[in-house]
């Protein structure tokens, strides 16, 4: 009996990660990720999360809340935007704003972890994993502002940057090595959706056996691969209007380029006129050129 299939894992993200029994596979991504023991609490939902398709944040995966309190978005994202970066910062303002509690102390505010994995090449980079974050560092001095003795107390923090949200970007295409690090298998099954046998990664051992589509119901390998079908039908309406679109644009620079060489052509042979002691009118008369173009061949 062949090996079973896995489901992609934005599909895994919106139904199969949220269930409780499953967290082990999504703290394993968390932990590889940001490089320490995460525990997942709870799946919250945001406003974002709305079927709405018209919404600018439904596209929010998971939203889940870890043993700290802290917030962590998951995005998957398969279709290119130019504006990608501005709705990363959108998303993790408005999940800020949505779980602060009307005349609570800002101190309340939340740590958010903004997650986004893409397959196309957001921005440009030689790394496939980015990670950012807020530095407050002195213009004359060059250290990193702290928090003060009482803050750091009261937060667990020291720099005054650790308050502010973090944003990780997994360009999962960009991948093509050997994985060698726990993250470096989670990104190589992001992109071949394979997990090998001998996977040592946190969570990927439990991934092999719950993301596998024979365990899905009859009607959520409908729902599974209604899903599939769309991303194939996203994929290759991008792709055909990247095919059409370089087609017009080589035809337009073709029937440009032919313009621009006969113009120098004229202005070849109306210089070689002057130099052989043709009048300024007669050339003009002979090319069709203007007087501004045989004004500047006159003066080179």
């Amino acid at each position: 009996m062949g090996k079973s299939k896995l489901v992609l894992f934005d599909w895994a993200a919106k139904r199969l990660l949220r269930q409780k029994s499953n967290f082990v596979v999504l703290e394993g991504f968390l932990s590889s990720l940001l490089g320490e023991t995460i525990r997942i609490e709870k799946i919250l939902e945001s406003e974002g999360n709305k079927e709405n398709a018209s919404d600018k944040f439904n596209r929010v995966d998971m939203l889940a809340e870890n043993s700290r309190g802290e917030m962590v978005i998951i995005e998957v994202q398969n279709d290119r935007e130019l504006d990608y970066f501005h709705r990363m910062l959108y998303g993790t303002s408005k999940v800020i704003t949505e779980y602060i509690d009307e005349g609570k102390p800002y101190a309340t505010v939340k740590k958010v972890y903004s997650i986004h994995i893409v397959y196309f090449d957001l921005g440009q980079g030689n790394d496939y994993v980015y990670h950012g974050y807020t530095e407050f560092r002195g213009i004359h001095t060059n250290d990193v502002l702290q928090l003060s003795a009482n803050q750091q107390k009261q937060f667990m923090y020291r720099d005054v940057g650790k308050l502010f949200p973090e944003y990780y970007v997994l360009r999962v295409d960009g991948f093509d090595r050997q994985a060698v690090t726990p993250l470096d298998e989670w990104i190589s099954f992001l992109k071949t959706g394979d997990i090998p046998e001998d996977a040592k990664a946190g969570g990927l051992p439990e991934a092999r056996e719950r993301l596998r589509r024979d365990r899905l119901s009859k009607e959520e390998q409908r729902a599974y691969d209604a899903h599939v079908e769309a991303l194939r039908y996203q994929r290759s309406v991008i792709q055909t209007g990247l095919i059409e679109g370089r087609e017009e644009g080589l035809k337009e620079g073709l029937e440009k380029g032919r313009k621009e060489g006969f113009e120098d052509g004229l202005k070849s042979v109306a210089e070689r006129a002057l130099k052989n002691g043709l009048s300024p009118e007669a050339v003009m008369e002979l090319t069709g050129l203007t007087g501004e173009d045989i004004s500047s061949l006159i003066c080179r």
